[in-house]
């Protein structure tokens, strides 16, 4: 079956699989392992019939579609390549998307033509409270449908390896890891530089977490916090480190859509609190503007549809951005210290800063389209700020597309790595991969994460 050029859709996702099944029913199953809030089927595909579990979850973010390309990529590796499955004793097991609502949602801009204004004037992502990796009141309050499945899959599993595909709109490629796997930012590096993707060397998610190599990251464990903080610090429990009781390593695989070199410069800033004052400055003042827009829109909303859906991560970009703002001004005194700063990191706060905007303001355009008129006013001038921010990102910090076949095979070739990596550590035990088997794990819940903004 050749790759898609282009993202895959919830329906062409499951297609796919059903028809990779049917090739090779001996080596694959599909089953369903839940529904989403919408009564999508949650599927997963594995392949193989070995004793160690390897768990690959894509689409947990439903603006970041490279892994439900990158899952039937590694399907078909696996079915092609006996030393995957029966040499390592393993069955891969491959979540099509944990977010299918929220994945159909974005088809406006999923199956392209692929540029910057049509990705946020169509880009969709739940509030915080709404995504399925996160744990906010811990894993027996779990209440999405969509977490309970992959947390039952889990503790069914027990897997040695879990990867969390992740895509980065605007940036480079990184790796967030719940343990070391001591060579991955060497495989990391090669792989990036064979296919022309950039490592990002001080990624934003990252800026508190320390480092495990060039492009790698550790995740810290959790501690409580209020809602803003856990939107932007590693404050909450997860599904990264739900099974970490099973002796599991997760390793959260991030790919660039648009390539920005800058963020693999690892030299000194040249002027490193100048740009900070400009990008806090910048993202306040962008805040305020969107603030306003957001009053002049919010009276006539009672006709929009799922008006409440698109509020919420409004609501919840604006409820973080003063504080970043802050937390990145040299001069506001914030109780915790930026970290030492290389020209790397500035560039992924320019990037950043100017995510949450375009997010907030591509949100905004698309409750005034499902209003279907506007009385406000505000569209024009939506269209204006959204052209121009796209037009920094292209042409302020060279953003570049990246082909879907290169964002896939970039993150297939991580996976890989991960997977023989992980295979070499000692391991708790993992279950049988099949349904129905009782699991029990002992430990304590921990996890920590943070979402890319």
């Amino acid at each position: 079956m050749p790759p898609l050029p282009r993202y895959p859709t919830v329906d062409e996702l499951g297609a796919r699989a059903a028809a990779l099944v049917a090739r090779h029913p001996r080596d694959a199953r599909l089953r369903r392992v839940g529904t989403s809030r919408a009564g999508t089927p949650l599927w997963l595909l594995s392949v193989g019939h070995g004793d160690r579990q390897a768990l690959v979850v894509a689409g947990p973010h439903a603006n970041e579609p490279v892994g439900g390309a990158t899952v039937l990529r590694l399907a078909e590796r696996a079915l092609a390549d006996p030393r995957l499955t029966e040499g390592a004793d393993a069955t891969w097991n491959l979540l099509l998307s944990l977010d299918p609502d929220g994945l159909r949602r974005n088809e406006g801009w999923l199956t392209g033509p692929y540029t910057l204004g049509r990705y946020f004037r169509n880009f969709f992502r739940p509030g915080f409270l709404e995504q399925p990796e996160w744990l906010p009141d811990g894993a027996a309050a779990a209440a999405l449908p969509e977490t309970r499945a992959l947390l039952d899959v889990q503790d069914e599993l027990r897997p040695f390896l879990q990867c969390s595909l992740h895509g980065v709109d605007v940036g480079g490629g990184f790796v967030e890891l719940t343990r070391d796997l001591p060579g991955l930012d060497r495989r990391l590096a090669r792989i990036a530089a064979r296919l022309g993707i950039p490592r990002e060397l001080g990624a934003y998610d990252a800026l508190y977490w320390p480092g495990l190599g060039p492009a790698v990251y550790r995740i810290p464990p959790p501690r409580r916090a209020s809602l803003a903080a856990a939107i932007t610090e590693a404050a909450v429990e997860s599904t990264w480190f739900h099974p970490h009781r099973h002796g599991t390593v997760t390793a959260v695989v991030e790919a660039p859509m648009w390539g920005v070199a800058a963020v693999a410069d690892d030299a000194p800033p040249g002027d490193r609190d100048a740009v900070l004052r400009a990008v806090s400055g910048t993202l306040r003042h962008d805040t305020d503007l969107l603030r306003r827009l957001l009053a002049r829109i919010r009276p006539h909303l009672d006709t929009a549809r799922d008006a409440a859906r698109l509020l919420a991560p409004v609501d919840d970009y604006l409820l973080v951005c003063p504080g970043l703002a802050d937390a990145w001004d040299p001069d506001t005194g914030t109780a915790q210290p930026l970290p030492s700063l290389s020209s790397a990191h500035l560039a992924a706060l320019r990037i950043s800063g100017r995510r949450l905007a375009l997010r907030t303001a591509g949100l905004l355009h698309q409750l005034v389209r499902a209003a279907g008129h506007d009385p406000a006013g505000v569209l024009p001038e939506l269209d204006r700020l959204i052209d121009a921010w796209c037009a920094d990102y292209r042409d302020g910090c060279g953003a570049r597309w990246i082909p879907v076949d290169r964002q896939a095979e970039y993150q297939a070739r991580v996976v890989l790595s991960a997977f023989e990596l992980a295979g070499r550590l000692p391991h708790a035990g993992s279950g049988t991969g099949e349904p129905g088997v009782a699991v029990r794990g002992g430990g304590a819940d921990a996890a920590g994460m943070t979402p890319q903004v």
